[in-house]
C-alpha cells in the first residue's frame, strides 16, 4: 500500500463535496481519478498531499512516502533557464557531484582511508541514482514535451503559463517520486506531446494518479478508474472504455437488485399490515423486525443533466461547401504551410490537428477571411451561413447578462423563448441574469455554445470546443454533432472527440507540411504509424581545415604540401588517401548512429527507463568520442598528404 483514504467527509461552506470516500493506492498501479466539475477530484489531491484536512476519516501513507504533484501554477527560482530547472530535480546528485570534486582536491594532499572511504560511498551513491544519466534523461523528457535544443537556454521568466506547466511536468517525472498525482496534465500540450506522455507513462515504473477530461489519454494510460460521485468513490478495472461498460452494467444491475427488493418489502409490509393484529402476530412482528433491518438497495440516480446540445435545424448549403486549392498560410512573408488541397462536401467534419504554432489557429482566421492566404485559393460554397466559436470565448462580452448575451444572435426572440433555450445549456432560474463576468469558463463554453447553436448556421467553424468542458457535457456536444446536419470545422486536442465526429484529420506537421487523411483521429493514427518514414538525423560535413593546424602558422599550405610530398613515398601517401576514404566512410555512419541513439533516449519507454536509458546513453557517449577521434586523425592524415 502506497495510501489509503478510509470514509473521508469534506465540506464547504455547508455543501457537503466528500461523503465517505474509501480507496486504496498501491505500487505500480496506474490509476484514473474522474468525475463531473466540482465532484471533488482536485479535493482529493488536496487531502493527500494534507493541502487540506478531511473533516472526518482517515489518511494513512506509507512512511516517508514522497508523493509527486503536478501543480497548476508552477514556480522557478530567479536566474533559471529551462534546462537548469529541469536539472534542479536531481539536487541530491547535484550536491553529491560536488562533494566528490571537493573531495579529489582534498586528496592530492590527504589520501587517508577517512577520505577514501567518504569518496567511495558518494560514488557508489551517485551510481546507484544513475547519476552518469540524469542530464540526458532530463534532455529526453524536455524534448518530449516539446523544448527543443534552441529554448533550453531561454530564462523561465520568459516562459509563457502553458510553458511553465510543462517545464514544471518535466521537472516532476524526473524527481521520480513513489506517486505522481497529475491534476490535468495534457491541458498545455499539443498532440504530440501528449502522444509522448502517454508512452512514457505506459513504461512508467511507479504509480500514479491522474484526473483528466481526456478519455483518450485515460484509456492509453489507465488500468484502473476510480469515479467520485455523489460524494463516494466507486472502483472500476480496466481503462475509461471498459469503466464505462462496467459502469453501465453496475447500474443495471443495481436497478435489477433495486427493484426486486421493493418487490420484496412490498410483500412482506402488505403481509405485517394483514396479519399483525391477526392470529399471525408473532411472525407478522418478526416480518416487521427483518423489514427495519434490512439493508436497502439505493435506486440508480437519474444523472445530473450535462446539458442538451442538440442543434436547430438549419438551411441546407451547396454540396461542396470550402475548397482549398495550392493554398498557402501565414503571415507577412513567413510561411506556416503551403500547398494545402482538400475539398469539404456538406455533412463532413474536418477534424484539424497539430503542434502549436504549426498554423491552425492561422488556417481558421485565413478561412473566415480575417487573413488574407499568402498563395492559392479559398472558395466557400453557395448558401453558406458561418457561425464560430473562438477557443478564448472572445465573442462573449463580460459586461452582459446570459439572457442579454443570447438576446444578441436574437433580437427579436422573446423571453420565454430565450429561457427554455438557456435551461437546455444548464442555466435555470435566476441564473439567467448572472454577468458573463463571474461565470466559470465551463459555464462560458457552454453559453458560447449556446449562442452558436440558436443562430442557426449551416457551417461550424470550432476552435478547442471541449476546453471548457466535463466529461459528459463533451458526450453530449459530441452527440448533437454527430445529427448535425450541417458541415464542421473542428481544431481540437481532444482525439476521443475527433475519434467521434471527425470525417476527415487535416495535420500540420512540424516541418510545415500538411496530411489530409479519409477518417477519424484512431485511423489516421494508425495510417501514419505505418506510413511514416523514420526521421533520419543528415550526417554532418566535413569540417573545414584552417591555416591554424599547421605547427608554423606563418606558413602556407601549398608550401607545407610541398614539403611533405618530398617526404612521403608514393606508397605512403596511396596509404594515407585510402585510411582517408575509410574514414570518410566511417564517420557519416556513426553520425547516423548517434543520431537514432539520441532518437532513442529521447522515445518514452527509453526515458522511462533508467537501466535501458543508461546503457543507450552509454553507447552514445562513446560513439562520439569514437568520431572525435576520427576526426582528429582524419585531419592529422589531410596535413600529411598536402
Amino acid at each position: 500500500m502506497l495510501f489509503r483514504l478510509s470514509d473521508i467527509y469534506k465540506s464547504y461552506g455547508g455543501a457537503e463535496i466528500l461523503r465517505g470516500v474509501s480507496f486504496q493506492i498501491n505500487p505500480n498501479e496506474k490509476v484514473g481519478l474522474v468525475g463531473r466539475n466540482g465532484a471533488g477530484k482536485t479535493t482529493v489531491f488536496r487531502i493527500i498531499t494534507g493541502e487540506e484536512s478531511a473533516d472526518s476519516g482517515e489518511v494513512h501513507k506509507l512512511s516517508n512516502l514522497k508523493i509527486g504533484l503536478l501543480q497548476q501554477h508552477v514556480d522557478f527560482t530567479e536566474n533559471e533557464t529551462v534546462h537548469t530547472a529541469a536539472l534542479s530535480a536531481f539536487q541530491r546528485l547535484h550536491d553529491i557531484e560536488a562533494e566528490m570534486r571537493r573531495l579529489e582536491i582534498e586528496m592530492a594532499e590527504n589520501s587517508s582511508d577517512e577520505v577514501l572511504d567518504k569518496y567511495a560511498e558518494l560514488q557508489t551513491e551517485f551510481e546507484q541514482a544513475d547519476g552518469f544519466t540524469y542530464t540526458a534523461r532530463a534532455e529526453a523528457i524536455l524534448l518530449g514535451l516539446g523544448f527543443t535544443k534552441e529554448t533550453w537556454n531561454t530564462p523561465t521568466s520568459n516562459l509563457s503559463g502553458g510553458q511553465k506547466n510543462r517545464l514544471g511536468m518535466a521537472r516532476l517525472l524526473l524527481s521520480n517520486p513513489d506517486i505522481l498525482l497529475l491534476d490535468e496534465p495534457t491541458n498545455h500540450l499539443d498532440v504530440g506531446a501528449v502522444e509522448w506522455l502517454e508512452n512514457f507513462l505506459q513504461n512508467y515504473e511507479t504509480a500514479f494518479v491522474i484526473v483528466s477530461h481526456d478519455r483518450y489519454f485515460l484509456d492509453r494510460t489507465c488500468r484502473r478508474i476510480i469515479e467520485i460521485e455523489k460524494g463516494k468513490a466507486v472502483t472500476y478495472k480496466g481503462n475509461y472504455s471498459q469503466f464505462l461498460v462496467e459502469r453501465a452494467e453496475r447500474r443495471e444491475q443495481q436497478q435489477r437488485e433495486f427493484e426486486n427488493q421493493q418487490s420484496f418489502i412490498a410483500k412482506n409490509e402488505d403481509f405485517v399490515r394483514r396479519n399483525l393484529a391477526g392470529q399471525k402476530t408473532k411472525l407478522a412482528k418478526s416480518r416487521r423486525n427483518m423489514l427495519e433491518r434490512l439493508e436497502r438497495v439505493e435506486a440508480v440516480s437519474v444523472e445530473k443533466s450535462s446539458g442538451n446540445f442538440n442543434l436547430k435545424k438549419v438551411e441546407r448549403a451547396g454540396l461542396n461547401v470550402l475548397t482549398a486549392e495550392d493554398l498557402a498560410i501565414g503571415y507577412g512573408e513567413k510561411v506556416l504551410a503551403e500547398n494545402i488541397n482538400f475539398t469539404l462536401n456538406r455533412g463532413e467534419c474536418l477534424g484539424i490537428i497539430g503542434g502549436n504554432g504549426t498554423g491552425k489557429t492561422t488556417f481558421l482566421k485565413t478561412i473566415l477571411g480575417k487573413h488574407r492566404e499568402l498563395a492559392g485559393e479559398l472558395r466557400w460554397g453557395t448558401k453558406t451561413n458561418i457561425g464560430y466559436y473562438a477557443q478564448n470565448l472572445e465573442d462573449l462580452d463580460a459586461r452582459n447578462e446570459i439572457i442579454q448575451e443570447l438576446r444578441r444572435v436574437a433580437p427579436t426572440a422573446d423571453n420565454g423563448e430565450l429561457r427554455g433555450f438557456l435551461a437546455r445549456f444548464l442555466f435555470v432560474g435566476e441564473d439567467i441574469f448572472k454577468r458573463v463576468a463571474d461565470l466559470s469558463g465551463g459555464e462560458k463554453g457552454r453559453l458560447a455554445l449556446a449562442k452558436l447553436i440558436y443562430s442557426g448556421v449551416n457551417v461550424l467553424v470550432l476552435d478547442e470546443p471541449t476546453n471548457h468542458l466535463d466529461i459528459p457535457s463533451r458526450e453530449a456536444l459530441e452527440s448533437a454533432l454527430e445529427s448535425y446536419p450541417g458541415t464542421i470545422l473542428a481544431v481540437s486536442h481532444d482525439r476521443y472527440f475527433l475519434d467521434q465526429i471527425a470525417t476527415q484529420i487535416f495535420s500540420f506537421e512540424t516541418d510545415g507540411t500538411t496530411e489530409i487523411f479519409d477518417g477519424n483521429y484512431s485511423e489516421f493514427h494508425d495510417w501514419r504509424e505505418v506510413q511514416s518514414p523514420k526521421s533520419k538525423v543528415q550526417s554532418q560535413s566535413k569540417p573545414e581545415i584552417s591555416d591554424s593546424v599547421f605547427q608554423n602558422e606563418s606558413e602556407k599550405p601549398e608550401d607545407r604540401k610541398s614539403k611533405t610530398e618530398d617526404r612521403l613515398s608514393k606508397n605512403q601517401r596511396q596509404n594515407i588517401e585510402k585510411r582517408i576514404k575509410e574514414i570518410e566512410k566511417e564517420i557519416p555512419q556513426l553520425e547516423e548512429k548517434t543520431g537514432n541513439l539520441a532518437a532513442q533516449m529521447t522515445a518514452p519507454e527509453v526515458a522511462a527507463n533508467h537501466e535501458t536509458l543508461q546503457k543507450v546513453s552509454a553507447e552514445y557517449e562513446q560513439t562520439q568520442q569514437r568520431i572525435q577521434t576520427l576526426y582528429a586523425e582524419w585531419e592529422n592524415l589531410e596535413m600529411q598528404s598536402e
